[in-house]
């Protein structure tokens, strides 16, 4: 009996593990109460795991690479015919579904990049969710064009009371009172309020999805208010409830997906498409999301270019990138344990019924998408971009992805 999709035992996850980002010391800057634990413990003050060398890096270490030769980039650049090889030698014996962007952007070097099956499109997971953080400082310029401080007010000062768009993720995320001192790693609940700048953090280092729905939803809120955003709770419950269905769907993918357009990033490309919770899917309907390393080595270009929104939110967003806990899959890497890293990292996996077959996490057998993006700047000053895409079904690949890690940190290095 032929089983179509309708019948398909669907699991699907969008987790990457307990990571965190953004510099220890960008408390002051931020309020994000989670960085404020993680300085207490480096200090000695506070009982927890210790950060490795590369990510213990501050605030004044996070520069954007590129910034002085953006002009010299229009777009991707030429392949590096002797990088080329090295790279394709790293995949015949690999699974036929690897996918990868490479392009090192070492200051006073000559750029070098290099690509492999660049083009081909698989499901993003959570690495779709650095659009809506694109999304949300496209639409703070758009309100505050002129006025960095106040952008960064509305980040620390906006508190958002978690709702039904947290319902049904899982993933936990670190909860630090400044008060009693007391930290707990859980998923959100209903009730818990958090600034904005905390729920982007949630959304992209702990790649909570239910920050992501959150965070997305504001970001229609501000384009809907504009100059009158945040809404009163009252007027935010009208707008969802009187605004049509087409006109939120609308507004929601204009919103998440425009600033990719305005970078070079075709809709072909990279297209981010549905709420990351079952209620937002329920609220504004949705449609396919997909990406490639072509489009998402495009983004970590524009960021170091400073092009996305501006200088200032490109380096904002490569602080949020910056890890500084447990690293994960790629990431995870010892050749690269001493480098600064800028990473999300990025899963989806569906299953059906097969005989002798269990589905579970990263193993799904319909489809089992498992991607990365990452910045890597080594402690020698070599920098290098890399975007990291595969579909193989059955396993999970965070071993393969972490020793590909390291075979191209080698291959760069030689």
């Amino acid at each position: 009996m032929k089983i179509t999709v309708a019948v398909l035992f669907v699991a699907a996850f969008l987790a990457t593990g307990k990571i965190h980002a953004y510099p220890i010391d960008g408390f002051g800057e931020t309020g994000i109460r989670r960085l404020e634990h993680v300085r207490l413990v480096q200090a000695g003050e506070m009982a927890g795991p210790k950060l490795t060398v590369g990510a213990q890096k501050p605030l004044t270490y996070v520069k954007l690479n590129l910034l002085g030769r953006a002009d010299s980039l229009k777009d991707l650049p030429t392949v590096d015919a002797a990088l080329q090889v090295k790279l394709e030698a790293l995949f015949p014996d690999r699974h036929e579904s690897y996918s990868i962007s490479l392009m090192e952007i070492t200051p006073d070097r000559p750029i070098r990049y290099a690509a492999y099956q660049s083009d081909r499109l698989f499901s993003p997971g959570s690495v779709g969710k650095l659009a809506i953080v694109v999304g949300l400082l496209t639409e703070l310029k758009r309100l505050y064009p002129d006025d960095v401080d106040k952008r960064r007010d509305i980040l620390r000062s906006r508190m958002v009371t978690a709702g039904k768009w947290v319902v049904g993720d899982a993933h936990v995320v670190p909860v630090y009172n400044l008060d009693d001192h007391s930290f707990e790693s859980r998923a959100i609940r209903e009730g818990d309020v958090f600034s904005l700048y905390e729920w982007v953090d949630h959304m992209v280092s702990a790649s909570a999805n239910s920050a992501a729905s959150t965070v997305w939803k504001e970001v229609v809120l501000m384009r809907a208010f504009d100059t009158a955003y945040p809404p009163s709770e009252a007027d935010e419950a009208l707008f969802w409830r009187q605004t049509g269905r087409a006109m939120l769907q609308e507004m929601s993918l204009s919103v998440v997906n425009d600033p990719l357009r305005s970078v070079g990033i075709s809709a072909e490309d990279w297209q981010l498409g549905t709420f990351f919770t079952r209620y937002g899917q329920q609220v504004v309907p949705g449609t396919s999301s997909y990406a490639n390393p072509r489009a998402l080595m495009t983004f970590l270009m524009r960021i170091e270019q400073g092009q996305f929104v501006d200088a200032w939110s490109s380096l904002e967003i490569k602080r949020l990138m910056y890890m500084t806990a447990r690293r994960i899959r790629y990431a995870s890497s010892s050749g690269i344990a001493r480098s600064g890293i800028y990473f999300k990292s990025g899963s989806l996996y569906r299953c059906k019924p097969e005989p002798d077959f269990k589905c579970r996490k990263y193993m799904g057998n319909v489809e089992n998408a498992m991607n990365s993006v990452a910045i890597v700047e080594r402690s020698i000053g070599q920098v290098y971009l890399v975007a990291l895409m595969s579909n193989v079904l059955r396993k999970n690949s965070a071993e393969d992805h972490q020793a590909l890690a390291t075979e191209i940190d080698r291959i760069l290095g030689d």
